[in-house]
């Protein structure tokens, strides 16, 4: 094993294990918490894999962004756990262990039949092919048939649609 390979089973550990921790805790900010450190562990496998803009965009945007907004609607709302423990029937046990096992076997499935080819990731920087950040800027911010204007607004509303909705829910009847 070489490095890259233990510093990949470490991040899938650290994501697998927070991912966990992320849904099963009962603490809403302990959820948030443990999701910020998964979405910076998703980071840490961009970067190792080569991909420096996605795993700042990863850092900025989503561990940045999205999280502050979460933490901005809990800390918004006051709700930081539950009051009155939920108990699970024998039935909501059955179908999540169903649910589960089903999952599992589908992941073996694809995973048994399909042949995973290894291969070299990254970019040669002397690549005279490669496209200019000049042409990749123009082409995130043009608006027309091969540009990428209309997601970015449609996140920005989203986000806008976001924090409304935090303000109405958190305000005083």
């Amino acid at each position: 094993m070489n490095t890259e390979s233990i510093v990949f089973l470490v991040l899938a550990f650290f994501v697998a294990l927070f991912s966990v921790l992320s849904v099963t805790t009962k603490r809403i900010i302990r959820a948030a918490t443990y999701l910020l450190f998964v979405l910076f562990g998703t980071a840490g496998l961009y970067f190792l894999l080569g991909y420096t803009f996605l795993g700042a965009v990863q850092i900025m945007v989503y561990a940045g962004g999205i999280v502050v907004l979460y933490i901005f609607a809990i800390m918004l709302t006051g709700k930081t756990g539950d009051a009155k423990q939920h108990t699970l029937t024998v039935g909501k046990r059955a179908a999540a262990l169903v649910a589960a096992l089903v999952g599992a076997g589908l992941l073996m499935f694809v995973i048994i039949t399909h042949q995973f080819v290894s291969q070299q990731l990254g970019a040669d920087i002397t690549n005279e092919s490669a496209a200019p950040i000049s042409q990749i800027g123009s082409s995130l911010l043009n608006a027309g048939e091969e540009g990428n204007l209309l997601p970015f607004e449609a996140v920005s509303v989203l986000l806008l649609a976001c924090i409304i909705g935090g303000l109405i829910i958190a305000r005083k009847r």
